[in-house]
């Protein structure tokens, strides 16, 4: 079901820190920056899937949540907030330098992008789920930020990779699809190399504005 730039505005506005009182803003414009708090969703660059994640376990491996890539635009369980790592002193508003480690929250869910060392479904490689909630979060929720080229701080036009920081996995993707419980959807694993596949670009999303607080 799609989520009108209105209603994820006001679902924001609800969930965000209370001491936050700026407006979210759209990125319809290029090089917007990507803050902490902003629900964005992520697009593997080659195939155009989104980052996807719904309440829908894996039947081997670990048996979390399951993530994939998936083909429709419009579906809000492709929306991802933007969260400090628990002991960073970043506040919602603040831009993300490329090394920063960040975690990446299911809008939906509430579960935190993960990662180990089970065997992903498809391809055997790393597998990526969604674990935890609001309350739990560990180390294999921590994803460092990387910035092709040479930009200092993450933008919404700029190639990026997500490295796993305890298992040392890119986010990655490929045209490798399900059959049966995610028909269509692609596969969403972790490889240790750096490859084409796992390049992504902030795509929709509500964008907060950087924070005058410095």
């Amino acid at each position: 079901m799609a989520v009108s730039f209105f209603a994820l505005s006001i679902y924001l506005f609800l969930t965000l820190d209370s001491d936050y009182s700026s407006t979210p803003v759209s990125a319809a414009s290029e090089g917007v920056q990507i803050t902490y708090g902003s629900a964005i969703k992520l697009m593997h660059e080659r195939t155009k899937f989104r980052l996807h994640s719904h309440d829908v376990p894996y039947g081997s491996g670990s048996g979390q949540q399951s993530v994939t890539g998936f083909p429709n635009v419009d579906d809000s369980n492709s929306y991802w907030i933007v969260r400090p790592i628990p002991d960073s002193s970043a506040k919602q508003g603040d831009a993300i330098k490329s090394g920063t480690v960040i975690r990446l929250q299911h809008m939906r869910t509430r579960r935190w992008l993960h990662s180990h060392l089970h065997a992903s479904p498809i391809s055997g490689n790393l597998e990526i789920s969604c674990f935890g909630d609001d309350g739990s979060s560990d180390t294999g929720d921590y994803w460092r930020l990387e910035i092709e080229g040479n930009g200092k701080t993450w933008r919404q036009d700029q190639r990026v990779r997500l490295n796993h920081v305890d298992t040392g996995g890119y986010l990655h993707s490929h045209d490798k699809k399900y059959t049966r419980i995610a028909g269509g959807q692609q596969e969403v694993c972790g490889v240790r190399e750096k490859r084409a596949d796992n390049v992504w670009l902030a795509a929709e999303g509500v964008y907060l504005p950087v924070s005058g607080n410095k």
